[in-house]
């Protein structure tokens, strides 16, 4: 596509004109980049075949990708949607890591040369979990028997829910595993995070009802707390006979003991099955392996 200036005659063109010729280029460099075309002054290097993202692999995509892609790499008005996009699906990694480092001549795609390989990979891979592709990856255990771990021996479901099943104390995990990496599932599993947010407590009511449950919300009047029906208790301070803080985080810290190597593999390829398959299709299979 060509775009000629305007004539010297023409000046008070000129802006429109170049106006016209910026949003062309940019309009084709996407059209580019979406069909794989290698763009001019680009040159793809071979990477090897997208691994696993190691921990922290959504903190960089993050630090690098999301100003203009978004947080899900869905786009928005300043770079175009990369997550959903068949086209850009269809990709390969070494020419999605090409992009990354050398960037698009003409458009709002920087080439990103202080990265290393490692870290090329590790957005490449970051992108294809946003695609919904992470069930691609090689999982670490069997997820059959990792949803049996999750609803049995590591209790996790009285906490956690999982496509609808399981308790309300902590987060909703069914979209987990879509969004985070076999490293970093496996890091918050052994090596949790505790904090104020994730403490719970018993309250003793003025009419002597025990309540125990998680703090979700307190100030010096009162406190909320969340029971494991999932139901939310709003307490005047006043009103209690006692509050006491369990000083252990929900988050059991000990997984990385009480469960084999075997048992932690199975669950956590549970939680990265199950975000990409669906429940369903596990507890059918697992159902099946059973009988």
């Amino acid at each position: 596509m060509t775009c000629r200036m305007a004539n010297p005659d023409r000046l008070q063109r000129g802006y429109g004109m170049r106006s016209s010729c910026v949003r062309a280029s940019l309009f084709c460099s996407v059209l580019i980049v979406a069909a794989g075309l290698p763009a001019r002054g680009f040159q793809s290097r071979q990477v090897p075949t997208a691994e696993p993202e190691r921990p922290g692999a959504s903190q960089l995509f993050a630090s690098t990708c999301a100003s203009c892609h978004g947080l899900d790499g869905r786009g928005s008005e300043r770079a175009p949607d990369i997550a959903d996009t068949r086209r850009v699906q269809r990709l390969s990694d070494t020419e999605i890591a090409g992009i990354v480092r050398e960037g698009i001549p003409g458009t709002g795609m920087p080439a990103f040369h202080a990265l290393g390989d490692l870290q090329v990979r590790e957005i490449v891979a970051y992108l294809r979990t946003l695609q919904g592709q992470t069930r691609q990856l090689k999982l670490p255990g069997d997820p059959s028997r990792g949803r049996r771990v999750f609803f049995g021996k590591a209790g996790c479901s009285s906490c956690h829910m999982v496509t609808g099943e399981g308790g309300f104390l902590a987060s909703d995990l069914s979209g987990y595993g879509s969004t985070h990496s076999i490293a970093e599932t496996r890091a918050a599993i052994v090596r949790p995070s505790g904090g104020r947010q994730t403490r719970r407590a018993t309250a003793i009511t003025s009419s002597g009802e025990k309540l125990v449950g998680r703090v979700r919300n307190e100030d010096n009047f009162s406190v909320q707390l969340q029971t494991s029906d999932g139901v939310f208790h709003f307490l005047r301070k006043s009103d209690l006979q006692s509050l006491e803080y369990n000083a252990e985080p929900i988050m059991p810290a000990d997984y990385g003991s009480t469960l084999s190597a075997n048992e932690l593999n199975d669950l956590i390829s549970f939680l990265m099955h199950s975000a990409n398959r669906g429940e369903a299709g596990i507890a059918r299979q697992s159902s099946e392996e059973e009988q």
